[in-house]
């Protein structure tokens, strides 16, 4: 059973950076695409970026283009996420979820993706 623990999350100033690490155990994730997602108090979960288990067409929504990065390293079970220019609506608490062999999407949520870690705070603020 695949599992996912992410980490790199807290505290930053708007304008800030963060790199968010999702880590795999109990399966290699190089046959996985993997997602990461976000969710807001009071907002559904929403996706933010996908990178490919095959291949390097990643994906990202719109309000995040230009200042995240996804990445993988498969050597190491690994994906991150890099976040530039961070703003305060920005603050989540953020998820990453693989797909075994699945396409590269930002929809479909859990009826996507079936491994999902616990997620780790995200916080822009003053």
């Amino acid at each position: 059973q695949l599992q996912l623990v992410e980490s790199g999350g807290g505290l930053v100033q708007p304008g800030g950076s963060l790199r968010l690490s999702c880590a795999a155990s109990g399966g290699t994730l190089d046959m996985y695409t993997i997602g990461w997602f976000r969710q807001a108090p009071g907002k559904e979960r929403e996706g933010v970026a996908c990178i490919p288990y095959r291949g390097t067409t990643t994906n990202y929504a719109d309000s995040v283009k230009g200042r995240f990065t996804i990445s993988r390293d498969n050597a190491k079970n690994m994906v991150y996420l890099q976040m530039n220019s961070l703003k305060p609506e920005d603050t989540a608490v953020y998820y990453c979820a693989a797909d075994w062999l699945g396409i590269c999407s930002l929809v479909g949520g859990k009826a996507r993706y079936n491994y999902w870690g616990q997620g780790t705070q995200v916080t822009v603020s003053s």
